[in-house]
């Protein structure tokens, strides 16, 4: 599994580097459906590449951004303001008696203060910071995709909806943002060999077991434990992730664009680590061939997994 990503979020490099335009109605519509109540995450720097706007649509999107701040940075205030009297109360409590319910309370709101400050802080925050950039499944990302035969710049949810299926699928199959090879052919049928997509990833995470990763069985009376691993390309470069997307509608909710990533055995150095599944990078050239699949040749699209990008995942334990 592909549990979470530090992507390309600045639809800039794109462009520089496939000649690809930006879906701006699709953005657009977008970061409307987020001010006016949707679920819809995204990272930051996805925000950050438009606070230079260079078109009007691009202005209108910025002005879209700015007022959903504007409303996160108010709700916040307010949530700061709350937690910050629960401290207090709680704290005055334990001055004269320490009890359980106080000093939960105490420990809640000094964590939630402290979470409240840093998003206040990535809101006015400029100077980007890798957290920005990193997606986790539900979170939006811009998804490479091809479109009337020409590259086109989309943003997608991490966790792919495919057409025609329940919503409930989100729930109930919640690991649909990766692809499993070996199942190409079977959940994912209805989108692989017609819609294909690419994502640009510099370092991707996954959960694995201590022990695992230590390359040991567990002690007697020794719980199992997760950590999270951090997994480098070296050499260091941006992959080409192949993916896989769909366009759900139901004519009444609005409209979803939604991947998953596809992944496949691992090398022998990320099964060392302790995981069991890793993402395929396309090689660079062939990149427009897998935008452009042929589904009545999927042994073409099979090849070009085959052909893959192979750098060697050099590892560490996520900070």
């Amino acid at each position: 599994m592909c549990y979470s990503a530090l992507v390309e979020a600045d639809f800039r490099q794109y462009v520089k580097m496939f000649g690809a335009h930006l879906d701006l109605a699709e953005f657009e519509r977008l970061m409307r459906g987020r001010l006016e109540g949707s679920r819809v995450k995204l990272p930051k720097a996805v925000d950050d590449a438009f606070a230079t706007p260079a078109t009007d649509a691009e202005a209108r999107i910025k002005a879209l951004v700015d007022e959903y701040n504007a409303q996160q940075k108010t709700q916040l205030e307010q949530e700061l303001f709350k937690q910050r009297a629960r401290l207090a109360d709680a704290e005055r409590t334990l001055q004269t008696k320490v009890t359980k319910a106080a000093t939960e309370s105490q420990r809640i709101a000094t964590d939630k203060i402290a979470t409240v400050l840093r998003r206040l802080e990535d809101i006015s925050r400029t100077t980007p910071k890798d957290r920005d950039s990193r997606i986790f499944p539900g979170v939006y990302a811009p998804v490479l995709v091809m479109e009337d035969g020409k590259p086109v710049i989309k943003p997608m949810r991490y966790q792919c909806r495919i057409a025609g299926k329940p919503a409930a699928y989100d729930v109930k199959y919640p690991g649909t943002y990766n692809a499993r090879r070996d199942n190409l052919e079977g959940f994912w049928k209805p989108v692989f060999g017609r819609s294909h997509g690419i994502l640009l990833v510099d370092v991707f995470y996954e959960n694995v077991k201590r022990h695992r990763m230590e390359g040991r069985t567990l002690r007697e009376g020794e719980a199992e434990e997760n950590v999270v691993i951090e997994f480098n390309p070296n050499p260091s470069h941006q992959m080409h992730v192949a993916c896989l997307w769909s366009k759900w509608s139901n004519g009444k909710d609005p409209d979803l664009l939604s991947f998953a990533a596809i992944t496949d055995e691992p090398p022998p150095e990320v099964v060392a680590a302790g995981h069991d599944r890793c993402i395929v990078p396309v090689k660079p050239e062939n990149v427009e061939a897998w935008l452009q699949p042929n589904a009545a040749n999927l042994a073409a699209q099979y090849a070009l997994l085959d052909d893959r990008d192979r750098p060697y995942y050099e590892h560490r334990l996520a900070a």
